[in-house]
């Protein structure tokens, strides 16, 4: 394994989504919703080894969730999780992620990954990460890794690859043409129709010293608040600088603020088996096994009467969940919480919504 490669994995997300199992203290990246007996977080950070060195992978999160990182990753090194005081969006952290790796090792190549995602085939993922970073380091380039889309699916934002239909199907990066964030069905289903199109998977490889010039090009309103940082990043004075640079620091997206302006971006098809499990209706879609009605649940016990396609979660599998004639809901017993919602993305957000309320505080 080269000594320069770093993974960087972000897990600062609230997960509002996934509430009422996702709380405020303990988002998405901290649960194990795959049944899988691991957290999202330390799924993520086992797939990085034997790709990156051990002592080379970090975490970038928010302070007040130190313990339950800790909790997923005992092994990491205190040195390795980098904690934000307020979240800010992705360009905010991968800005201090990247003067902290500039700081240690001004040769570092970075792998960004996000910290809810499902990863099936991860020999293949591990393969393929290793070539985006082996070209990221030989070129001054920023590489996204693209999905090759199997579905037009509007969850997702997509890509345009350079060189027409099937360009991307090369053993090589491809240059980037266009970005899309998250279009309808009917815009989705001329991008698979073209085949010119890969979803965004939000990963990431490049150079740390070339992420650092594309970010004071197109995004100096972040960088600014980081002047100074080669006196404090790393050093006891680095949480009181964190502090004040956040204090002013704006919300915005690795994306937006500079890979759909760079000209440095490449593409780098990949097909690896990916999901990004933002939503219940994409854990629904990749993670579990409907019955023969459409039903998804982890009970052990069920008695569904005319019920056909529900989500139904309870914090307790040993219970009997008993259903009858409903079809299309999301069911979701947690400890202080039910939840009987249609699954519909939008009535969903209204509750979320909703929980922001005082009145609600205790339940966030």
């Amino acid at each position: 394994m080269n000594e320069h490669y770093y993974g960087v994995i972000m897990a600062g997300g609230v997960g509002s989504r996934f509430w009422p199992l996702s709380r405020e203290e303990r988002p998405k990246q901290f649960l194990d919703l795959t049944g899988s007996g691991k957290t999202f977080l330390r799924q993520a950070y086992e797939r990085l080894l034997g790709v990156i060195p051990e002592q080379n992978i970090l975490v970038v999160s928010l302070t007040r969730y130190k313990d339950a990182v800790m909790e997923s990753i005992p092994e990491l090194p205190q040195g390795n999780l980098l904690l934000e005081p307020y979240g800010r969006n992705t360009a905010p952290c991968l800005a201090y992620a990247m003067y902290s790796l500039l700081q240690r090792d001004p040769q570092a190549v970075m792998l960004i990954c996000p910290s809810d995602h499902l990863i099936t085939n991860v020999g293949l993922f591990r393969h393929t990460v290793s070539e985006a970073l082996d070209y990221a380091a030989a070129n001054d380039a920023l590489i996204t890794l693209g999905i090759v889309p199997d579905r037009a699916d509007t969850n997702f934002g997509y890509i345009q690859a350079v060189g027409g239909k099937g360009a991307y199907e090369h053993t090589r990066p491809v240059r980037v043409k266009t970005f899309t964030e998250k279009p309808d069905a009917e815009l989705a289903q001329v991008f698979i129709r073209t085949g010119e199109f890969l979803w965004n998977s939000g990963i990431f490889a490049w150079k740390a010293s070339v992420i650092k010039e594309e970010m004071e090009r197109y995004v100096p309103q972040v960088t600014n608040l980081f002047k100074g940082w080669e006196e404090h990043i790393g050093k006891a004075s680095e949480a009181e600088f964190l502090e004040r640079a956040y204090t002013d620091m704006e919300r915005i997206s690795i994306d937006y603020a500079v890979m759909e302006k760079t000209e440095r971006d490449w593409l780098f098809a990949a097909n690896f088996g990916w999901a990004d499990i933002g939503n219940w209706e994409s854990l629904y879609k990749y993670i579990s096994s409907p019955d023969e009605a459409g039903n998804v649940t982890n009970a052990s016990h069920t008695l569904m009467q005319g019920s056909r396609r529900n989500i139904i979660v309870t914090h307790n599998p040993d219970k009997l969940v008993a259903l009858g004639s409903l079809e299309g809901f999301v069911v979701i017993d947690s400890e202080d919480v039910l939840m009987i919602c249609p699954r519909n993305d939008k009535k969903l957000k209204e509750i979320t919504t909703h929980i922001g309320l005082p009145d609600f505080e205790d339940f966030r």
